[in-house]
């Protein structure tokens, strides 16, 4: 019987440390960072996590049997100074300096402005920024975002040509500062961000998912850093 207690301590054991390693942070994650949220849309409930610009565009989807998070283009909302209209938010955290680990999978059909967005500091429906993904990149796409009262402005001070998004899951990170203004992005090579901007309009805000006009999936998502606060969003609407 000590045998078996003891087996059993050592299983438990190694599961623990094989949790606390899974969760580790990865590279480029600065230390003193911890995890503050995680979903990996394993199950239905998942999709309660977020508020929706308009929940009936969102569902949880399927890719050859990997669940997750997915939109549709077909959105019953008009933000009210251009920018993009399809958007989910983290419901109940608000994230100043983080870093943002995500699989996107973007669904729709090839042109110069297929895109996927990362939103940040999103402090009400006119005041946020926005990552934009896109094929090929020029003033109004493929670039860091602020939406300030008025239409979306370009604000990156390095970028790419764009991207391929294929039909396959990609790794991006997005690192913001609140604190400095810091925003860095990366495409599945976290070593070399491929866009690069700093603006301090708005620090701490709601973090989230979507698109300006297309369709997509969210993968993994893992967001990392010093504190996030407690603080519901009640701008949108849960999906129920």
């Amino acid at each position: 019987m000590k045998g078996l207690i003891a087996l059993a301590a050592v299983v438990a054991c190694a599961a623990i440390t094989w949790a606390a390693v899974a969760e580790k942070p990865p590279a480029g994650v600065p230390e003193g960072y911890k995890l503050l949220y995680a979903q990996d849309f394993t199950d239905d409930s998942a999709v309660k996590d977020f508020v929706f610009s308009d929940p009936s565009a969102w569902k949880m989807g399927e890719h050859e049997g990997r669940k997750a998070l997915e939109f549709t283009n077909k959105v019953n909302y008009k933000p009210k100074v251009r920018s993009p209209g399809i958007f989910a938010l983290v419901a109940t955290l608000k994230f100043g300096d983080f870093v943002l680990d995500a699989d996107l999978r973007q669904t729709g059909r090839e042109y110069g402005h297929r895109d996927m967005c990362l939103f940040y500091g999103f402090t009400d429906p006119s005041k946020f920024y926005y990552t934009h993904l896109a094929t090929k990149a020029d003033a109004n796409a493929h670039n860091c975002f602020i939406v300030n009262d008025k239409p979306r402005t370009n604000i990156a001070k390095k970028t790419t040509k764009g991207i391929q998004w294929g039909t396959t899951w990609h790794k991006v990170r997005l690192v913001r500062r609140g604190s400095d203004g810091t925003i860095q992005v990366f495409w599945d090579d976290m070593a070399k961000p491929i866009m690069e901007a700093n603006d301090t309009h708005f620090n701490w805000g709601w973090v989230g998912f979507g698109s300006f006009d297309d369709t997509g999936m969210i993968g993994r998502v893992r967001i990392w850093g010093p504190e996030a606060k407690q603080e519901t969003c009640t701008l949108f609407k849960p999906k129920e």
